[in-house]
């Protein structure tokens, strides 16, 4: 049972931020704590407490946003959905509790928005992370900390632009934002992958079944990032063969061929060919893994 309790309605908010949370009340309050102070625009903060038994669903009652609440851990896909019910605004933005928000993370998105002719878009913001991560799309090791108590929170304020990158392609994971009513459109995050594994590739691919073509990386929006205080703990859905068995193509093969995700950022066009052999073992895994396909009637990679 998920409960709604709407507490808080902000004047002219830019965007709806949704947070899920699962008993991380330090990472919560100073993720909060960055939107507060380094956000160019008001925002609506919309929160989803799992458990919440460590003090977080005590301190979200006490302050005035808008949450939802589950006596249990539902993962990240019941609770984004539960949270859309109360968004204000017309643009979700997906945040992790253990992430910080940099300046003009907001401005960046919101002038990005302004200039794209139409909603058919999903965005994300840079990530910067303090260990070494395979995706070009991640700046990274910069490491400003690694936990509420060693986080250098000045140094990352005075150098979190000069780290180099550029914009990117693949939008796919938090943060992201997105118009609500493509949000509806193709129906959320797909519960079937709950707790949350791969839920992110899987809705990308929703998208671009949809007919969304612009996945952009944005570099001005840059958000530091912990890194997985949550996914440690939780009995993780097998959410590779999950998306291989709803899509024929391995979430690889998706990410690397479809969406092109790290490539600079040079054009709305992202699509290409996937490779024969990309496909062929993808094939291979379905048949090694007996997966029925349960998805599309189209195939991914032969809308364009």
């Amino acid at each position: 049972m998920i409960d709604l309790r709407h507490k808080e309605t902000i004047e002219n908010a830019r965007f709806s931020i949704l947070i899920p949370t699962w008993n991380n009340l330090p990472f919560l309050q100073l993720c909060i704590k960055s939107i507060r102070q380094n956000s160019a625009f008001s925002h609506q903060i919309i929160i989803h407490v799992n458990e919440g038994t460590d003090g977080t669903l005590d301190w979200v009652k006490e302050n005035p946003f808008s949450y939802t609440y589950s006596k249990k851990n539902v993962g990240v896909c019941w609770s984004m959905n539960a949270m859309r019910s109360l968004v204000q605004t017309d643009y979700l933005v997906f945040l992790n509790d253990d992430m910080y928000v940099c300046p003009g993370w907001d401005s960046a998105l919101s002038d990005e928005i302004e200039v794209l002719p139409d909603n058919r878009f999903y965005l994300s913001s840079t990530v910067i992370q303090p260990r070494k991560f395979w995706c070009r799309s991640v700046i990274s090791p910069a490491n400003f900390g690694e936990d509420v108590n060693n986080f250098r929170e000045n140094d990352l304020l005075q150098h979190y632009k000069d780290l180099p990158h550029g914009d990117w392609k693949g939008a796919t994971w938090p943060p992201a934002i997105i118009h609500r009513e493509l949000w509806d459109l193709v129906g959320g995050y797909s519960i079937e992958f709950s707790p949350g594994l791969y839920s992110d590739p899987d809705f990308s691919a929703k998208l671009y079944l949809a007919g969304v073509r612009y996945f952009k990386g944005v570099d001005k929006s840059r958000v530091y990032h912990f890194e997985a205080r949550s996914t440690g703990r939780v009995k993780k859905n097998k959410g590779a063969r999950q998306f291989l068995s709803k899509w024929r193509i391995t979430s690889s093969a998706f990410m690397r061929h479809m969406l092109q995700r790290g490539a600079p950022f040079s054009s709305v066009k992202i699509t290409q060919r996937i490779p024969r052999t990309a496909l062929l073992k993808s094939r291979l895994k379905l048949i090694a893994g007996s997966f029925a396909s349960s998805g599309s009637t189209k195939k991914l990679w032969d809308l364009d």
